[in-house]
């Protein structure tokens, strides 16, 4: 990884439907450390996508939040890279995770994209999984609700208030995963 520029990309869904909903949590944890750096987002014209650019420590990141629809996210993120020519190995992708609970985070470099429809997109448009993920758990869907319908279903209070505390925590693995790298951020956060 460079120590000089990071693009750090919340995967979610555009508009005030899907605000409330599990598939939003990267949306959140960009907006929690666009907050923390302060810098506020704008539209990126013909980037599909709102960025944000600041400082975490003394490395420059890109805050980037995908305008599309998660499926087509990947369009976004290649154009955003491309344009601040940032390579794979130096993207962060903070999305939702239904392999684990919530309440659990992990970080890693590569795989697949296990059934992810945005991690898919962006692994298409970039042409390599090579990219670092902060997997945000959000748990597997109760009886047989489909897992579309539950990571888009709006959350009850209490089960939002305690994403957005996951969401600030994927903030805060974000911060030491730039700061000190990928294994003390591992070290730091997997659970």
């Amino acid at each position: 990884m460079s120590e000089s520029l990071h693009l750090v990309v919340g995967l979610g869904n555009p508009g005030p439907t899907y605000a409330p909903t599990r598939h939003n949590v990267g949306f959140w944890a960009v907006d929690d450390l666009a907050g923390r750096i302060p810098v506020s987002f704008s539209l990126a014209r013909g980037r599909s996508a709102e960025v944000a650019t600041g400082w975490l420590g003394s490395t420059k990141v890109i805050l980037v939040k995908p305008t599309t629809y998660m499926n087509e996210s990947g369009a976004a993120v290649a154009a955003v890279a491309r344009f601040y020519k940032v390579i794979p190995e130096d993207i962060v992708v903070i999305h939702d995770e239904l392999d684990l609970e919530p309440g659990r985070l992990r970080l890693k470099i590569g795989g697949g994209d296990n059934g992810h429809n945005g991690l898919k997109s962006i692994r298409a448009h970039l042409g390599t999984g090579d990219f670092l993920r902060v997997r945000v758990g959000i748990g597997r869907p109760p009886g047989r609700q489909s897992a579309a319908d539950y990571v888009l279903a709006k959350m009850k209070p209490a089960d939002l208030e305690a994403m957005r505390v996951d969401a600030a925590v994927a903030g805060d693995a974000v911060e030491k995963l730039i700061s000190e790298g990928l294994v003390a951020a591992q070290n730091a956060f997997n659970s």
